[in-house]
């Protein structure tokens, strides 16, 4: 297996959510919900998983139009999504390769 094969950020929810705040700062709690098409309390359980691995930093706050939270990416998460990525990658490409 490629070193650089992260399996914690493989799991598919889990994945899905590191990608979505990937090309952005931070991302609303509701659009990665909806976007992902998982419950608040299943997304909260990954949020957790992933925040206490340091991969991504959470935000809440309170407004007039309630309680918000939001999320973003940390240098780490950042850096572990890009070299799972590669990985990914890389293992596709490797498939691709006609046999010899």
């Amino acid at each position: 297996m490629d070193p650089d094969f992260d399996g914690f950020l493989h799991a598919t929810a889990r994945l899905s959510i590191v990608a979505l705040p990937a090309p952005a700062d931070w991302v609303e709690f509701g659009f990665v919900r909806d976007t992902v098409d998982t419950s608040d309390s299943a997304l909260s359980k990954q949020v957790a998983a992933l925040a206490d691995a340091g991969d991504i930093k959470v935000r809440k706050t309170r407004n007039h139009t309630g309680r918000h939270t939001h999320f973003r990416l940390t240098p780490h998460g950042r850096q572990a999504f890009q070299w799972h990525a590669s990985a990914l990658e890389r293992i596709v490409a490797a498939v691709r390769e006609p046999l010899k």
